[in-house]
């Protein structure tokens, strides 16, 4: 979750869901009463009141509700949020009526509350630091490159070098400044793997970045097959790495990324249970049961059996939720769409990484 911004003298807070997880945020924080802001379309009517009316034409515009009901609706993986439209310009007549927003990934929205919680205030510090899985991007051309990491706020620049190559006809020391720069950027790209782990994408201007990749290829391929992207900019260095979060030529990599993390934490699942130490729970009541006992490090649940449960399970998963959070716990969201999720979804949809082993249990 990125937060764009927080006022909370006049109780406003601006953010930006990025995950599947930030939605389960989101639903818990967006109460009755509040008001939201966000950008929606919606029918005009134009032509005069006594003439023949025209058809309406549907036009882009940002709305504030006064929210009466918020739903999350996991099978399009967004949050609806119905209300009376209490803010909206003069000329449209949408005041006093209902509408409903509806909040997508990557969509700001903004929350005005009379008064914000400490845990909702919580939830979100939580949401917005635990960003999605660092990325490591690394612009490279042939004026030197850069190196960043992501964690769904803003780059972190690592390490950056700058060069000056000299012109075609000299080929041969041209060709001996960019291995000594490739050299210099490869320890810099797998000091940065070390200390900050994730996936890489390669971004540039022209063709030194294929070079590059060729290089790595050849000296280091366990870097190489943590490349995930490799992608064109038309900026040099820390402006090409803004240029390219910006254009969101990143979107792939950061699902690409996100699918990774999902799966380790859900391998781990399937190796503890294989160990039988009693530090993992699967199924809904067992990891209840952890969670009752504040035994839930890591709570896992498919986003399929959180959009197709009945009401009653939804609100035991619900409330499972809001007390593994309470006490400390992480809450996952895992998509169905890829192999992790899948596994998942074969011992119940549900599980839990323990905090301590719950001694010994009969299936």
């Amino acid at each position: 979750m990125k937060v764009l911004e927080k006022d909370l003298k006049h109780g406003r807070i601006t953010l930006v869901p990025e995950l599947l997880d930030d939605f389960w945020v989101l639903y818990n924080v967006i109460q009755r009463g509040d008001i939201a802001y966000a950008k929606t379309t919606r029918d005009v009517r134009s032509g005069e009141r006594y003439e023949r009316p025209e058809k309406g034409r549907r036009i882009l515009l940002v709305l504030g509700l006064r929210v009466e009901k918020v739903t999350w609706d996991r099978s399009l993986n967004r949050l609806r949020i119905h209300g009376i439209v209490c803010d909206a310009p003069e000329d449209i007549g949408a005041l006093g009526s209902h509408h409903t927003l509806n909040i997508t990934l990557n969509t700001p929205v903004t929350i005005i509350k009379e008064r914000w919680l400490d845990y909702q205030l919580e939830q979100i510090e939580r949401a917005s630091s635990k960003g999605a899985a660092p990325l490591i991007i690394m612009a490279i051309d042939d004026e030197g490159y850069c190196i960043a990491a992501l964690r769904g706020f803003g780059p972190d620049i690592i390490a950056e070098e700058s060069i000056s190559l000299p012109g075609k006809h000299m080929e041969q020391e041209r060709n001996r400044i960019l291995n000594e720069m490739f050299k210099s950027a490869s320890r810099s790209l797998k000091d940065a793997v070390e200390s900050v782990g994730g996936s890489i994408v390669l971004i540039g201007l022209g063709f030194i970045k294929n070079y590059f990749l060729e290089f790595l290829r050849e000296n280091m391929p366990d870097f190489y097959g943590k490349i995930i992207d490799v992608k064109s900019v038309n900026s040099s260095g820390k402006a090409g790495i803004y240029e390219a979060l910006r254009s969101g030529i990143l979107a792939k990599a950061f699902k690409h990324a996100r699918t990774i993390e999902e799966t380790i934490v859900v391998e781990e699942v399937l190796k503890r249970l294989g160990m039988g130490r009693g530090d993992v729970a699967y199924g809904l009541s067992e990891v209840e049961k952890a969670a009752s006992l504040g035994a839930v490090q890591e709570l896992l649940v498919t986003d399929e059996l959180l959009r197709e449960s009945d009401d009653e399970t939804i609100k035991s998963l619900e409330n499972m939720m809001r007390d593994v959070e309470a006490r400390g716990g992480r809450i996952r969201i895992i998509s169905v769409e890829h192999e992790a999720g899948a596994k998942l979804k074969s011992i119940g949809g549900v599980a839990a990484l323990l905090r301590f082993p719950l001694g010994d249990r009969h299936h």
